[in-house]
């Protein structure tokens, strides 16, 4: 992919992947993180991936998918809840900043999923708007126990599940790029002690995914 030419989302999805095992390898290229580089985008910006993820400071997009400066749109919630500034933010990247992919990111011992188990278990739920993270991601722990899937991996990957579905229920302008092929959302579950990404849902990828994911 050159500058000038817009990836496919299975170009971009395979730009990330790409990124990510060079991380897992100890290995990366820094792509993109020079002078050179924040001089050419000062004018404009053209990231290839919208970034859906968690806030956990373990998590930094640009790090663990070895990009640089301009590559990724990033938006970040505790538990990667989504609200109404989330589905503007995306919209922007994908309406506006043309990105033909919406990755949504979520992680292994995520405090906001674990939140949400414990006030299941227990009825006890945080207080302050802490409660409003916990009762947003209760409904994917609801539908995992639901479904027999009760191991923290399973849970983790039902809420990733669960977000992409809701970016597309809630933002029309996502689903209609996404219908005309023109964008993918993915979801990929992360893991905190090797630094690998792993696809668990995707939409809009037409080809089969390569053995990477």
């Amino acid at each position: 992919m050159s500058d000038m030419t817009s990836p496919t989302p299975r170009e971009a999805f395979e730009l990330l992947l790409a990124g990510n095992e060079r991380f897992v390898a100890g290995a990366p290229a820094h792509p993109n993180q020079d002078a050179t580089r924040r001089t050419e985008i000062a004018p404009v910006q053209r990231p290839f991936a919208v970034l859906f993820g968690c806030s956990d400071s373990r998590l930094a997009a640009e790090v663990i998918f070895d990009r640089g400066l301009g590559d990724l749109f990033v938006v970040r919630t505790a538990g990667q809840v989504v609200g109404a500034e989330v589905l503007g933010s995306i919209e922007y990247g994908v309406e506006v900043l043309d990105c033909p992919l919406v990755v949504v990111l979520g992680h292994d011992s995520c405090g906001a999923i674990g939140a949400a188990c414990t006030a299941l278990e227990t009825g006890v739920t945080p207080a302050g708007y802490i409660r409003d993270v916990v009762e947003r991601v209760t409904p994917s722990v609801l539908a995992a126990r639901a479904a027999g899937r009760v191991r923290p991996d399973e849970i983790l990957a039902e809420h990733v599940r669960h977000t992409v579905d809701l970016l597309l229920d809630r933002s029309r302008e996502l689903a209609r790029r996404v219908a005309a092929r023109r964008a993918a959302v993915v979801g990929l579950s992360y893991r905190l002690a090797d630094g690998s990404a792993h696809l668990v849902a995707a939409r809009g990828l037409d080809e089969p995914a390569g053995p990477s994911s």
